[in-house]
């Protein structure tokens, strides 16, 4: 059944862009780069031209997008055995994009921190109801997922969106954290403009990946199989329904099925946020087996779920409160029941300036310290 959910999803996408959460933004230094690579390009860029192919062409080139920001954050956590006290850097990232005879778009993103490639891929983009991106880039799965760090509202994602992308956790499979990320093939588009604004009604995306995570080939025969479905019915505000097939092989040479969907809205309209989503999945995972008995060990996990709901409420032009409530279930029994109870006002004072104070009150079921607190603080900066 859940099979044939996917191919639907899959099946219908064909005949069905999704607009990049994660588009890259310029910052106060790279600003004045980009204006001065455009003013020296001003000249190469045959923008009223008629558009030519040929392996000697050199014009129609935009002048590249460069970026960049770095997130730094304080904790503070009553659990036990946690780092109590801790500062920290949580990301700098550097990246580029533009376009190449205007239909073809290319980005790149860097991680400095731990110095590792994040995103590369190359988009056609001539049409807005059929796209291609090829490349390293975020899993379609979820609404979560594919956010920038700068517009998830709270101080980190979803743990929806962390465990079951292997965003920033291992995955139900067993995937180590892969920042959500895995090399394939993606269609995507809009279709449908309806209404006195021309909102596209239905938007999808369809993608192939390995299935093994980011920088790596894949290591099996199987590929990984994403797709959803999403309807617009007001201007701002999406249905989605998600569906993920695939087939993961750990270190160790075992080999899991993963089936997944989720379901979730979104809707962004004034500086007000709301999102919800709910995902499954089915599947073991690689490190329950025990490869000297050649056997699952006994009372090992099918399957993992949770859900998590988040509203933004705007009250200044600087001054907008996040407030959540997040759950993730490791073996979909109310006995492994994680739950985040958190608030998260965000002070931007400046497109490229950004601080974030966090409190959160977590009830844990599966920890000897069933219920603690955390407290955060961070600071983002574009340059």
């Amino acid at each position: 059944m859940r099979r044939l959910l996917f191919l639907l999803l899959f099946s219908v996408s064909f005949f069905a862009q999704a607009e990049q959460t994660d588009e890259y933004e310029e910052g106060f230094f790279t600003a004045y780069l980009n204006r001065a690579i455009e003013k020296a390009m001003s000249n190469d860029e045959a923008k009223d031209e008629p558009l030519r192919y040929g392996r000697h062409i050199t014009k129609y080139v935009s002048a590249p997008q460069f970026g960049g920001y770095v997130i730094g954050k304080y904790g503070y956590s009553t659990e036990n055995d946690a780092d109590r006290n801790s500062f920290e850097c949580r990301m700098v990232r550097m990246y580029v994009s533009g376009t190449i005879l205007r239909d073809f778009k290319y980005r790149v993103q860097l991680e400095l921190k731990n110095p590792a490639m994040r995103d590369y891929t190359l988009e056609w983009v001539r049409f807005k109801e059929f796209q291609v991106k090829v490349g390293q880039f975020k899993r379609c799965f979820t609404y979560d997922n594919p956010l920038n760090p700068w517009d998830v509202g709270m101080g980190n994602y979803s743990q929806v969106g962390q465990h079951m992308t292997a965003l920033l956790k291992d995955d139900p499979s067993g995937e180590v954290a892969q920042n959500g990320r895995d090399l394939g093939l993606q269609l995507q588009g809009d279709l449908f403009p309806v209404g006195k604004d021309k909102h596209r009604l239905i938007r999808y995306q369809a993608a192939v990946y390995n299935g093994n995570g980011q920088n790596k080939k894949d290591n099996n025969k199987q590929k990984d199989w994403i797709g959803n479905i999403q309807v617009q019915p007001i201007k701002n505000l999406y249905i989605g329904l998600f569906g993920w097939t695939g087939t993961y092989t750990g270190s160790n040479g075992v080999s899991v099925r993963r089936n997944r969907w989720a379901l979730g809205t979104i809707y962004e309209h004034n500086d007000w946020s709301f999102r919800a989503e709910y995902a499954h999945h089915s599947g073991r995972n690689v490190q329950d087996f025990d490869t000297e008995t050649q056997s699952w060990n006994p009372g090992s996990s099918t399957e993992a779920d949770g859900w998590y709901a988040l509203v933004g409420v705007p009250f200044t032009p600087w001054l907008k409160v996040y407030c959540c409530y997040d759950v993730y279930r490791e073996d979909a029994t109310w006995g492994s029941m994680k739950s985040i109870y958190g608030i998260c006002p965000n002070f931007q004072l400046h497109k490229n300036l950004k601080f974030q104070v966090q409190y959160n009150y977590i009830n844990d079921r599966t920890s000897t310290d069933r219920n603690y607190h955390e407290l955060w603080a961070q600071a983002y900066v574009r340059f």
